[in-house]
């Protein structure tokens, strides 16, 4: 079984940031399409500044994402601020207590991240939002897990489903927020938030890869 520690991983957060930054012109590209056009300028701007917070400071996982979800929660504007808050901060509370993490607990603190989502917004798969990349994302994970995969290949199959969720918002009709009133206007682009979720979840996977090692 594999496993990483909690304790002095919260680097995997600045990674993240670091990702989301690399991409604000497109993240805004794309959301200026049928959207605000901010969503890259707003999460650049709260994940900027979680970093700077979190760089040098020897954090654990647990800690990195609390700070990172207190700052979008608080800090920034958009609609994406408290949703992706209040994931980062159930991700966070779902391991605190862990030494080590391994692809059980990892599923969990995917499972209340979602779950925190959905009790603050009213969207489901096929709206076009970023449970379009999410949820299958999730869904992917856990049956790479049950089906016997490593820890590892678990992530690489989370990854795989993300992109694909991302790419799915092409063909979808927004149903939420400003752009649901394009109605069709709205298909052939991908969706901002889909897209963000996405280069999350690949982030994410990445950092925790790196730092996996068999249980003792």
């Amino acid at each position: 079984m594999q496993q990483f520690d909690n304790a002095s991983s919260g680097d995997i957060v600045v990674s993240l940031a670091d990702r989301i930054i690399e991409n604000r012109a497109y993240l805004s590209e794309i959301d200026g399409r049928i959207g605000d056009g901010d969503h890259g300028v707003n999460m650049a701007k709260g994940f900027g500044m979680a970093a700077e917070r979190i760089k040098g400071a020897d954090m654990s996982l647990a800690e990195a994402l609390d700070t990172l979800g207190t700052v979008l929660m608080t800090e920034i504007g958009g609609s994406m601020g408290p949703l992706y808050g209040v994931m980062f901060i159930q991700f966070a509370e779902t391991i605190e207590k862990a030494a080590q993490i391994d692809a059980g607990m990892f599923s969990a603190m995917l499972h209340n991240g979602l779950e925190g989502i959905q009790a603050i917004g009213s969207a489901k798969v096929g709206d076009k939002t970023l449970l379009d990349t999410l949820v299958p994302a999730i869904e992917a994970f856990d049956l790479a897990n049950s089906d016997g995969k490593s820890f590892a290949e678990s992530l690489n199959v989370l990854v795989a489903a993300a992109e694909a969720g991302r790419d799915s918002t092409r063909d979808l009709v927004a149903r939420i927020g400003r752009a649901s009133r394009l109605g069709e206007r709205s298909l052939g682009v991908l969706d901002a938030g889909a897209t963000s979720c996405a280069l999350i979840l690949q982030s994410l996977a990445l950092g925790v890869e790196a730092r996996l090692r068999p249980s003792a």
